[in-house]
């Protein structure tokens, strides 16, 4: 596999969370895992603190350099490349503060800019904490919401769509962070059309496979049980697999969501898209907690994340596992290379 042209814009998250501990952790291990050249977006100052705290627990030297994205890839193999943002950070670890939603926002809307203009070649966004961005006026339901909003060109917002990819599974929820009551009321036949087709066409141009096969979940137990158990298989979901099939998309259901996640009937799909958030995520999670990755879809540029939280009570131990993001910044690689 080529190597992207460019570096991966990593963001800070919340500067009081694992974000930095993690991205120092994959950083000592480049040249063992043969990563990919990455730069940190977010304040100096702050990631050499952390540094120098974690560096008596991981028993290791760990240097860092400020630098422009265009001097990362050389910096990379000896110095941990931060690019600066201009918002300072001063969250102590496990305890965010009045700068920690500007550092974060500050960093994603940054990462985006930098990946828009062709200084890096994909966007990985280490955890933020919601609700300390809320209480600072955020007013999305989450990350993928506002990269839509940042990747909107003359006022037309795309339509992110969430996946959670591992070696082992990959899913999509067409309703993502809302309330199970709402989920419902979102649910449509047009939005399951307009989800899978973006899910098939990604699939094909990012990850490679020529012809996706994609597997639709129902929305009620045993899929609604002909009718016995709920009605919104035959009138949501099926007319959604009518379109997408006429499409010539490989799209299978719905299918029982109790009875899709075993190990054999994950061998028959490439996807499974699921009705609402824990119906996607509570499989992958089960199965891939460890190495999972957010990939927003949707977007006109790359985006993976790892798939945990901020993780604020082992801020700063160096117990924080690294493995997450290192998957993250390897396919976010894998996708811009493919994409190239």
């Amino acid at each position: 596999m080529a190597a992207p042209a460019k570096p991966l814009a990593l963001t800070l998250g919340e500067p009081a969370g694992i974000g930095p501990d993690i991205t120092i952790a994959a950083w000592l291990r480049r040249r063992e895992l043969g990563l990919p050249a990455f730069y940190l977006l977010g304040d100096e100052a702050l990631i050499a603190q952390r540094a120098k705290e974690l560096a008596k627990t991981l028993g290791a030297e760990i240097r860092i350099a400020a630098v422009s994205p265009g001097d990362a890839e050389t910096a990379f193999a000896d110095a941990l490349p931060v690019v600066a943002t201009g918002e300072p950070a001063t969250a102590a670890p496990g305890k965010p503060d009045a700068s920690s939603a500007p550092a974060a926002l500050a960093s994603i809307r940054q990462a985006v800019s930098d990946v828009r203009a062709g200084r890096a070649s994909a966007v990985v966004t280490n955890p933020i904490a919601k609700s300390v961005l809320y209480r600072a006026g955020f007013r999305h339901p989450g990350h993928t919401e506002f990269l839509a909003e940042l990747a909107s060109l003359d006022g037309h917002l795309p339509q992110p769509v969430m996946m959670l990819w591992s070696p082992r599974l990959a899913v999509v929820p067409v309703t993502i962070h809302v309330s199970l009551r709402e989920a419902l009321s979102q649910l449509t036949s047009e939005l399951i059309v307009s989800t899978v087709r973006i899910v098939a066409t990604e699939l094909t141009s990012r990850f490679g496979i020529a012809r996706p096969r994609i597997a639709i979940s129902g929305l009620n137990p045993h899929a609604g049980e002909d009718g016995s158990l709920g009605h919104e298989e035959q009138t949501v979901i099926a007319p959604a697999l009518k379109v997408l099939r006429n499409d010539g998309i490989d799209a299978r259901g719905p299918l029982p969501a109790d009875t899709m996640f075993h190990e054999a009937a994950r061998n028959t799909y490439d996807c499974a898209v699921c009705m609402y958030h824990d119906q996607a995520l509570i499989p992958i999670k089960t199965v891939a907690f460890d190495d999972a990755v957010n990939v927003t879809l949707g977007l006109p540029f790359i985006r993976t994340s790892p798939d945990h939280g901020t993780a604020f009570d082992i801020a700063g131990t160096g117990k924080a596992n690294p493995a997450s993001l290192i998957a993250a910044l390897n396919l976010a690689s894998r996708m811009a290379a493919a994409n190239s």
